[in-house]
């Protein structure tokens, strides 16, 4: 036998000991902390000196307490779900009571907004025809006729929406009437996808008050299309390499484009005397800018344009002028605009929406959206991360739209995050 087996047993022995010993003491310890925990959890009120908390009622969690819970600014109305994908193009129709949406899901959606409020809304899902990615919406002459611009590798299409015919169900009940597609125009703007698209009904002169819609692709040509019809009416190359936006004044007068470079082309629609377009006429440019012009809008009386530059600014110009007699376009006003990166350089506008009274613009850089006062030039009010990614899309409503048993001007934008939300305006401080 070893002499040095028992020492090894004896060992094993000691070891074995002291690690129970260890372990029932490291157990027992935590068994109490664990009590300790628990106690304190069933005590209402653990600590004597401090009042005990009011017991608050027990409810499930519903889906507007996130949202409140998530609303950040108190402008933020609501937010319009169910969108797959981006959101890529919105509209209101002429009475601010429906809002059609182009995403990137393939998919038009025209909610109806009964209350601002709401918790949910009803909308009218259309899809579009395969493969196509749908890039912006225009009502045409009412709520029932929307166009819509889809790109595929081919190039843009149109496809203009209208009311079908009521469809009987085998109970003999009519059912609502689905919407069918009235007319599509292919491979239009030479295959290149459309940026913009604005329509409005044509009241200026003879004009004979029917929708027309201004297309306006990344290229340099800009297409005027009848609503209801499909008719192309007029066509205009800004020239400037690269279009970033164009748009219509409210009285279907006036086409304007920003594009490439500093100066903005204006151009008129003439009518015939049996109202239809006859021709478009190149009529002035605004000169003035520093650096290409990325957005700009009409006032609501169709008298004026405001433009925001990658120069930092904002301007007003008046182009109610005699330009047959070579009066030029007048600048009224120059703002600066007022945002700052972290260096302290100035940023510029992506988008810029006016009010349909005139006295707000609503303007927005990346995610940040800002409330502006036109006289002025004076930030009412700024909602940073106002989405979660960039904004793409930014509309007034052209009516105030029913809020519980107010009426509210309501400001819609949308995102790449999946989302569309509704504003307030703020209030204009009196001077």
């Amino acid at each position: 036998m070893d002499p040095a087996l028992p020492i090894v047993a004896l060992s094993l022995v000691l070891g074995a000991i002291i690690a129970f010993l260890f372990f029932n003491s490291y157990f027992r310890k935590r068994q109490s902390e664990v009590r300790s925990i628990a106690k304190s959890d069933l005590d209402p009120n653990p600590n004597p000196t401090s009042k005990p908390l009011p017991k608050k009622p027990l409810s499930k969690p519903h889906s507007s307490d996130k949202d409140q819970n998530k609303r950040h600014h108190p402008l933020d109305l609501n937010t319009l779900k169910g969108h797959g994908d981006a959101v890529t193009g919105i509209c209101f129709s002429h009475d601010g009571r429906n809002l059609a949406t182009a995403c990137a899901d393939g998919v038009l959606r025209v909610f109806k907004l009964d209350d601002a409020s709401s918790k949910s809304f009803k909308f009218l899902r259309i899809n579009l025809p395969a493969g196509g990615h749908p890039t912006a919406v225009a009502f045409s002459d009412d709520a029932s006729s929307i166009v819509v611009s889809s790109y595929t590798l081919s190039g843009s299409s149109l496809y203009m929406y209208g009311e079908g015919k009521p469809v009987s169900s085998e109970n003999k009940q009519t059912k609502l009437p689905l919407p069918e597609i009235k007319w599509e125009h292919h491979k239009v703007h030479d295959k290149k996808s459309i940026l913009t698209m604005f329509g409005a009904s044509a009241t200026y002169g003879s004009g004979d008050g029917s929708t027309i819609i201004a297309s306006c692709s990344e290229g340099t040509d800009i297409i005027l299309w009848h609503g209801k019809t499909g008719k192309s009416v007029g066509h205009v190359d800004t020239n400037q390499l690269k279009n970033n936006m164009a748009a219509i004044s409210p009285n279907g007068r006036f086409i304007a484009a920003a594009a490439f470079t500093a100066d903005v082309k204006v151009w008129e629609i003439v009518y015939a005397k049996d109202g239809s377009a006859k021709e478009v006429l190149n009529v002035m440019q605004l000169k003035g800018h520093k650096s290409a012009v990325t957005w700009l809008c009409f006032t609501p009386n169709s008298e004026q344009i405001i433009t925001a530059s990658k120069d930092g600014t904002m301007r007003i110009w008046n182009i109610n002028v005699r330009y047959h007699l070579d009066e030029d376009p007048k600048t009224l006003k120059v703002f600066p605009i007022p945002l700052r990166d972290s260096s302290g350089a100035a940023l510029h506008y992506d988008r810029l929406s006016i009010s349909p009274d005139g006295k707000i613009l609503a303007a927005t850089h990346g995610s940040t959206l800002q409330w502006l006062c036109v006289d002025t030039g004076k930030v009412l009010d700024t909602a940073e991360k106002a989405h979660d990614s960039d904004i793409s899309c930014i509309s007034w409503s052209p009516k105030a739209i029913p809020m519980g048993n107010d009426k509210v001007l309501v400001l819609a934008t949308a995102s790449a995050d999946k989302k569309v939300k509704l504003w307030a305006s703020p209030s204009i401080p009196s001077s």
